[in-house]
């Protein structure tokens, strides 16, 4: 299956595994482009420059295949030394880079001399706009139902993705409770070029996290995510555990003057602890409502082998079908 986004990435499959902290390191990320499809690595997840340039190394050891970097620019006092980082990616030959969070144009110029192609995650058309007028090469267009951040619009991918196919004029692919062949056909339908996954490459055998993660996964219907942080703007989807309940109590309490201080231990520095220990219950810890359609944990090579060869069977098969008549 050939679209915009297999050739302007050089990847076999329209499948991308996005940015996600704790989980994309170069094992995921080198099985997810070994088997066709788009790894990334998750920059931020390590702590410095140099130990991106290793996790790079090591990527490129594990394949010959083109693979991304993901960068969250944060909003903070101090941020990460964002230009260093991107020298450790330019050096390691990295030519894809997955931004997020807030706009990457202060950094584009020297991505770009690099020859890299930029996707930007985006939870809204305007965002996106932005994205590609800023010279963004792709949109990854993140609907309400991701884990992590979907914005504060509340717009579900059903309205999102027609409304991104009708404004953009750079590729993008659908991001945000994804996970099956159906719905990688529904993107296409819907003017996308592709599909982002992440909640259901975390349930996949190279994923470098703890058992404990993937059974909470697999275990979970489409009913066991919650969204916390709404009081302050900076909405999270997240799975329901004792420190969700904790966090959506505080905030209810609080209400509007709910302050980042009040929930500080239950949000923030949880990851290693809940991705790599697999203490569960250490805080809140991003999950797509897509956990509803997970059931088994396969390679990532079966996953994605799997997906291409369902969505195939439903374009030559049910659509074709439909058209008989």
């Amino acid at each position: 299956m050939q679209t915009r986004i297999t050739k302007l990435f050089g990847i076999q499959h329209p499948i991308i595994q996005g940015g996600m902290h704790y989980v994309g390191f170069a094992e995921l990320a080198a099985a997810v482009s070994n088997a066709g499809g788009l790894g990334i690595i998750t920059g931020l997840t390590q702590k410095t420059p140099e130990d991106l340039a290793k996790e790079i190394a090591k990527c490129n050891d594990m394949t010959d295949k083109p693979f991304g970097v993901n960068l969250t620019f944060l909003p903070s006092f101090t941020s990460p030394p964002y230009p260093e980082y991107i020298d450790a990616i330019i050096q390691g030959g990295v030519k894809i880079v997955e931004t997020a969070g807030r706009s990457p144009e202060k950094y584009l110029p020297q991505m770009k001399e690099a020859g890299i192609k930029i996707i930007h995650k985006c939870t809204s058309v305007r965002h996106s706009l932005k994205a590609e007028r800023i010279g963004c090469d792709a949109v990854s267009v993140d609907g309400f139902e991701c884990g992590g951040h979907p914005g504060e619009d509340d717009i579900p991918n059903m309205i999102l993705l027609p409304r991104a196919a009708q404004e953009l004029t750079v590729p993008f692919v659908a991001s945000g409770g994804i996970g099956n062949a159906q719905q990688l056909v529904a993107s296409l339908a819907l003017g996308a070029d592709g599909i982002n996954m992440g909640t259901r490459f975390i349930a996949t055998q190279e994923a470098p996290v703890h058992q404990n993660v993937k059974d909470a996964i697999i275990a979970a219907t489409e009913l066991d995510t919650a969204l916390v942080m709404r009081p302050l703007r900076n909405t999270e989807r997240v799975l329901k555990n004792s420190a969700t309940e904790k966090v959506l109590a505080i905030e209810k309490e609080k209400g509007a003057n709910t302050t980042i201080d009040d929930i500080m231990d239950l949000v923030g520095g949880v990851y290693p602890k809940v991705m790599t220990d697999g203490d569960m219950e250490a805080g809140v810890w991003s999950c797509g409502m897509v956990a509803g359609l997970i059931d088994d944990n396969p390679t990532c090579q079966e996953l994605i082998d799997r997906i291409m060869n369902e969505a195939e069977d439903i374009i030559k098969g049910r659509l074709k079908m439909l058209l008989a008549s």
